[in-house]
């Protein structure tokens, strides 16, 4: 139902841009997308199998880097498929409620794989800083309660969002998002009316996730590589600030990539469309792609694992 010229009331579909000034070259974007979607599948896949299926790897560690590898296969499927769609097949239309189920799926999974993070702190820090009281500490219930808050927690937080959107803006400007997938601030703009109680939503999660958790991970890190340094045996120290690189980076390459996105979303108008869209869709591929590259060639345990059930499938 159009109200007038320029507004429509509840729009019932939304069109997909796909990435703004580009769309000539999508076709070939999605093949590098494609791929590293393809990589994320089988590594993760291959992580949880591993995990799953060597008892000596029912650790903390190992539980939460299995839940990790969950929680970035679901992000990257909630992402890519559609993407791909509006890339190779010219199918830009999404109904409005798919959208949002779309953008609750990602940023609940954003929210998750940030908290699991602050968990693979904590585990890092009572294994490096209490080493003989980690088994006592980190139960396998404590493990499965921390998994299961970290879950409530980013559903709590993101499903207010969708709420306001639904019940707040009721016209639009326009149906179509300049964007390649379905983002919270990407819905918002398209509102004729007045959005500022949907931006403090978001910035308030965006805070109360990202910000509590870089904080406590930080200081989780500061407090680990103090320990580190006092060890007195030069192997211990290597040993244990070797366990912690593979963390640190999988953290940096997480979190700048997603503030990065976040500021130029609110604040980069002189940055080009495509280029803020470009790097708003690698940053949350990356993540899904990256993480069982680098744990399975850093984690000595998980290496030899998969080596072993390369070599027993190829006799």
């Amino acid at each position: 139902m159009f109200i007038s010229n320029f507004t429509v009331f509840m729009p019932s579909v939304l069109t997909l841009v796909g990435i703004p000034g580009l769309e000539s070259v999508q076709c070939w974007i999605g093949i590098p997308f494609f791929a590293m979607y393809l990589t994320a599948m089988i590594g993760n896949f291959l992580l949880l199998t591993v995990i799953k299926s060597e008892r000596s790897l029912h650790e903390p560690m190992y539980i939460f880097l299995g839940m990790l590898g969950t929680t970035d296969i679901g992000l990257a499927t909630s992402i890519i498929p559609k993407m791909l769609g509006v890339f190779w097949f010219h199918m830009p239309e999404i109904y409005f409620d798919s959208c949002l189920l779309q953008m609750w799926f990602i940023h609940t999974f954003q929210c998750i794989e940030s908290g699991i993070l602050l968990a693979m702190a904590f585990d890092r820090y009572i294994a490096i800083c209490y080493p003989l009281r980690h088994a006592t500490i980190l139960t396998f219930r404590l493990v499965i309660q921390i998994g299961t808050a970290v879950t409530l927690r980013a559903a709590a937080l993101v499903t207010p969002c969708i709420i306001l959107i639904k019940s707040r803006l009721k016209y639009y400007h326009t149906t179509v998002i300049s964007h390649s997938y379905c983002e919270h601030m990407a819905i918002v703009k398209l509102a004729a009316g007045n959005i500022w109680i949907n931006k403090i939503c978001g910035l308030f999660v965006a805070f109360a996730v990202a910000g509590f958790d870089v904080i406590f991970i930080s200081l989780s890190y500061i407090q680990i590589l103090t320990t580190v340094l006092r060890l007195p045996q030069k192997a211990a120290r290597f040993k244990a600030f070797d366990t912690c690189v593979t963390h640190i980076c999988v953290f940096l390459q997480f979190y700048l990539l997603a503030f990065f996105s976040f500021f130029t979303h609110r604040f980069g108008s002189h940055i080009p469309p495509y280029i803020h869209i470009l790097f708003s869709s690698i940053y949350l591929l990356v993540p899904p792609f990256l993480n069982p590259l680098v744990y399975g060639l850093k984690t000595r345990q998980i290496r030899s694992h998969v080596v072993k059930i390369y070599y027993a499938r190829d006799s």
